[in-house]
């Protein structure tokens, strides 16, 4: 495999499985907020997996929905509301929705997995990238390939990043019936500026991760993270699969699997 990139290390370590904790880690559901993020930082993980969109005024927010109602007591899409009204909102009721400056101030040390929501967000998450030099500490993750091809052409450096859902598709459904180097010919193009495949388990009735879809993705030096995992018994059945990387809400349980296998490395 080729030298990774270095957003998959952290404190000088480039081996093992990477821990992500999906949203932050809290248990009171206060997904996306300062306080599960800290609550992961302070857990000891340095990858923390999130979500941007961007206001009507153009301020990047770490925040997963379009809109405000689902998890805080706001309302609207965020993309058609200023900043200033969605500052008032709270998640749960209680935690402000924290702004991408502030995650990286307060934790200059993390790395972030950040899926890029819509449109809008493309030139300000690009924008933040090269202003705050964050090339290094940064994987550009989109469901759509376009949309985080979109955010890696504006870099001035390459930034890390992971499939969509149309190139995830493609290596799930051709995978097993192209020999290797054809593999690699067909998918070059989906897969350029890609280190990394992020896959549930299953998509529907298809089985995406297996011993053998590992396997495929190591040749052609891509990592596999499987999102998203909160059964300690099925963490560590990947794991025993070669997954590079696993995205969860326990970060507390994949700490423990992590430690009970000597393969905690953040």
């Amino acid at each position: 495999m080729t030298t990774p990139h270095p957003y998959f290390s952290a404190g000088g370590a480039a081996t093992g499985p990477l821990a992500l904790a999906h949203r932050g880690f809290s248990r009171e559901g206060l997904e996306n907020s300062m306080a599960a993020f800290g609550a992961a930082v302070d857990l000891g993980f340095r990858h923390l997996e999130t979500d941007v969109h961007t206001t009507a005024d153009g301020v990047l927010l770490l925040f997963h929905d379009e809109a405000l109602d689902r998890v805080t007591d706001g309302r609207g899409r965020i993309s058609e509301l200023p900043s200033a009204t969605v500052a008032r909102a709270r998640i749960g009721g209680a935690e402000p929705i924290p702004l991408l400056e502030e995650l990286i101030a307060k934790s200059p040390d993390v790395r972030l997995n950040l899926d890029v929501k819509d449109w809008n967000s493309v030139a300000t998450l690009a924008a933040a990238i090269e202003r705050h030099s964050l090339h290094d500490r940064v994987l550009v993750a989109s469901f759509s390939d376009r949309r985080r091809r979109a955010v890696q052409k504006q870099l001035s450096r390459p930034a890390a990043g992971s499939a969509g859902i149309v190139s995830n598709g493609l290596f799930v459904l051709l995978g097993p019936v192209l020999p290797a180097a054809l593999l690699r010919l067909v998918t070059r193009r989906a897969l350029r500026g890609v280190q990394a495949l992020q896959v549930p388990v299953r998509y529907g009735a298809v089985t995406v991760v297996t011993r053998a879809f590992v396997k495929r993705a190591h040749r052609l030096g891509l990592q596999v993270h499987v999102w998203t995992i909160n059964d300690p018994a099925e963490m560590h059945r990947l794991l025993d699969l070669g997954v590079d990387g696993i995205v969860t809400d326990r970060a507390d349980l994949l700490k423990n699997v992590l430690l009970q296998r000597g393969s905690w490395r953040n």
